[in-house]
Order: C-alpha cells, then structure tokens, then sequence
C-alpha cells in the first residue's frame, strides 16, 4: 500500500474476503501483519451497492457505489454518512474506488479526509 496527499508510506498489507449472509455480503479484512487494521461490507441495498467501512479512525463510514462500470471493471463510492464521527472535520474515508484489473489483481483505493486534507491510499492486491 501507499499513501500520497497529506500522509505519506507505503509497506505491505494482506487481504481476506469471505461471503457470509447466505450470499448477500462480503468482508473484505485488511492487516498490516499479523494485526486487522480495517474491515469493509459489501451488499445490495433495494438495488444500490453499498460499503460500510470500519475504519482504522475508529468510525464508520458508509458509502454508495454511484458508478459501476463492468467492462472496466470499475466500482466508485461515494460518501453517504458515518457512524462515530466526532465531527465532519474528524479524519475518514470520504471516497473508494475498486478496480478488479484482472482475475487475480485488484486496487483499491480509500479516498481520506481530514481537517480538510485529502490523502489517498492505494493498496495492489495481487493473489500469489
């Protein structure tokens, strides 16, 4: 992973993704090591895809896919709202976007604010 904007780093981070609720979510886990740093849920809602994030902030954000382009393999979310937010200045995700550029490669990319900075961390995921 690596972050540009107002943080910066890079190092390695692992994914885990398990379909649970008879087929109607998925968890995506990420972990720096051997440590879960943040968990993301994936499922329809009357038609809409939509995220929770747990983040590693300590809140949770929820997003809504506004754009999902299957011949490029693209998913963008927008912001809805988060739980636990101390305020709209407090540090979140406010965006992510999802590129499955192959059947074993995806990016991911958490769109992050904080006192008004952006910052943007990238995660390539690769199956080995």
């Amino acid at each position: 992973m690596e972050w540009r904007g107002g943080r910066t780093g890079s190092g390695p981070i692992a994914a885990t993704y398990m379909v649970t609720g008879y087929g109607s979510a998925v968890i995506e886990t990420l972990k720096d090591g051997a440590k879960p740093t943040m968990t993301s849920v994936y499922h329809l809602d009357n038609g809409d895809l939509r995220m929770t994030h747990f983040c590693g902030a300590g809140n949770q954000p929820r997003l809504k896919a506004d754009r999902i382009d299957l011949a490029s393999g693209v998913l963008d979310f927008d912001f809805v709202d988060a739980t636990n937010l101390a305020s709209p200045q407090a540090p979140h995700v406010d965006g992510f976007m999802m590129r499955f550029a192959d059947d074993d490669h995806i990016i991911i990319e958490f769109r992050f604010i904080a006192n008004g900075v952006r910052s943007v961390e990238t995660i390539d995921l690769r199956r080995h």
